[in-house]
């Protein structure tokens, strides 16, 4: 062989060396902080309440009947302290930035769990997430309904039901 084609394939193998390390980086790095969220273009409204739909007055809905859940509190985690008010679409909690409530949580999913109006109240559904959804310390698997007042856990956030 000529040093010209051992040259050649000497600057193929460093590139195709290179393309791997800088491949295995970047899998390294979704693992580890996950995947980059991009923030909508529209500023999100000062304070940090984020409110839904309400039903009109007098509309007599059952989810929204006195001594059900009128708000979801955000108690430990990234949005300690925000509130989202219930109404009377469903409420879906994750990473990505098509979610109601949005958390930065490494332990969550994209979509990681939805909390709907029930004819008995509020129900809460995990969306197939890796970690799972917690109603106090019980695994969720299928719907399951949510008293007022009992923790919620998706990874290091909690939230609870209020009135």
């Amino acid at each position: 062989m000529s040093e010209l084609t051992l040259t050649v394939l000497r600057l193929g193998f460093l590139v195709l060396l290179w393309t791997f390390v800088l491949t295995l980086a970047g899998v390294m790095r979704t693992d580890m902080f996950g995947p980059r969220v991009t923030r909508s273009r529209t500023p999100k409204p000062a304070g940090r309440q984020v409110s839904t739909a309400k039903p009109a007055k007098g509309t007599g809905t059952k989810g929204n009947r006195r001594g059900s859940a009128r708000v979801l509190m955000v108690l430990e985690g990234s949005l300690a302290g925000t509130s989202v008010t219930l109404g009377t679409a469903p409420i879906t909690i994750g990473r990505s930035a098509d979610c109601t409530v949005v958390i930065d949580d490494d332990y969550a999913s994209n979509h990681h769990a939805r909390i709907s109006p029930h004819e008995s109240g509020w129900i809460i559904e995990d969306l197939g997430s890796t970690n799972g959804t917690y109603v106090q310390r019980t695994r969720v698997a299928g719907a399951m309904s949510v008293p007022l007042s009992t923790p919620i856990r998706i990874g290091k956030t909690v939230m609870e039901l209020r009135k």
